[in-house]
């Protein structure tokens, strides 16, 4: 067993700093496992460096929201810090370099919410598609027969009949893919490295260099990483390259996409319509030229509010996994989902 642990009055403990949510955490950890020594120090969001040092300079743990930073400058600076866990998936806001240099382990949770960002990767194909936004407001309104002979009139679609291109095929767009067969879609993906055949067969997917997938799809669906590449991927010659019957979904990261660009081809129609689960910043500012559509093209856009894989099953599944990455090196064995070089 490794010793981190601080002497305390009169007992040793072990600190950890939770820069998530104190209610979240009360929800899905399951305290009676843990040590009696594990002490818990808790920052709310919209915290400064300062704040993080003042609460938990002498930490060993860190487990911190995925849309919240970790700076060089904390890193740097919390002496006893041996490993950061991200609660989700995401990373890019934990500044691995820093910690690397300091043999510090940063983890993720990757994989654990791979059937819900599907699922709701899914959920937004449909609404699109069937126009339910703007469906279920005109029935609101009293105008359910006049939704119904327009919708007929300018065509609504089935998902099965669609081709969807895949752009990464990690264990999020793999899940996707799969679901995706169940309505007898075409489904393509473009990723950095080629399946075997036999794989691609087990996913019922045909790769696809990234311009024929782009011009050919009439949805894209973003399952990338945040990383120096991947930053602002999706601009303004990627949607032009688009069929303007086309729909991109976006359940990854919103940097991944240049959103005035978006906002642009929204406007102009250049592409049909958008479904977004993920912004840039978060939360969203009021600016945000994707809040800002004119009236007639709203409806070409659906958001929800980052919430593709919060579902109750996944933060079972995410706090499981924390809590045993940190037991595991606390028992002096080499944690899981490492995303850092250590």
């Amino acid at each position: 067993m490794i010793d981190c642990r601080r002497f305390d009055g009169g007992i040793f403990v072990t600190k950890f700093l939770i820069l998530t949510s104190r209610k979240r955490m009360e929800a899905y950890a399951d305290f009676t496992k843990f040590p009696k020594d594990w002490e818990f120090v808790y920052v709310s969001y919209g915290y400064s460096d300062e704040d993080v040092l003042a609460a938990g300079r002498d930490a060993v743990f860190i487990l911190v929201d995925a849309v919240c930073p970790v700076s060089r400058y904390v890193i740097e600076n919390m002496p006893n810090l041996k490993l950061i866990h991200s609660e989700g998936v995401g990373y890019n806001q934990i500044d691995t370099a820093a910690a690397s240099e300091r043999g510090i382990f940063v983890c993720n949770n990757a994989g654990v919410n791979g059937a819900a960002v599907a699922e709701h990767a899914i959920l937004l194909m449909l609404a699109l598609l069937r126009r339910l936004p703007e469906g279920d407001h005109m029935v609101r309104i009293g105008k359910q027969a006049e939704a119904k002979g327009a919708f007929i009139l300018e065509e609504i679609h089935e998902l099965g009949a669609c081709r969807v291109g895949l752009i990464g095929f990690g264990s999020i767009g793999r899940d996707t893919a799969k679901r995706l067969s169940a309505f007898g879609c075409q489904v393509c993906y473009y990723s950095r490295s080629r399946l075997r055949e036999e794989e691609e067969s087990q996913y019922t997917v045909q790769y696809s260099p990234l311009e024929d997938l782009i011009q050919k799809s009439d949805i894209i669906s973003l399952h990338l990483p945040v990383t120096p590449d991947t930053i602002g991927f999706v601009d303004g010659k990627f949607l032009a390259g688009m069929k303007d019957s086309a729909i991109l979904i976006n359940t990854a990261r919103g940097e991944i996409v240049d959103q005035a660009a978006l906002a642009k081809a929204l406007s102009e129609g250049s592409i049909a319509g958008a479904g977004i689960d993920t912004l840039y910043p978060e939360p969203v500012t009021l600016d945000n030229p994707l809040l800002h559509l004119p009236d007639e093209k709203k409806y070409r856009i659906v958001f929800s509010p980052h919430v593709a894989g919060t579902t109750h099953e996944v933060f079972c599944r995410i706090h499981e996994n924390v809590w045993n990455n940190f037991q595991a090196f606390n028992d002096g064995k080499r944690p899981g989902n490492i995303v850092n070089d250590v």
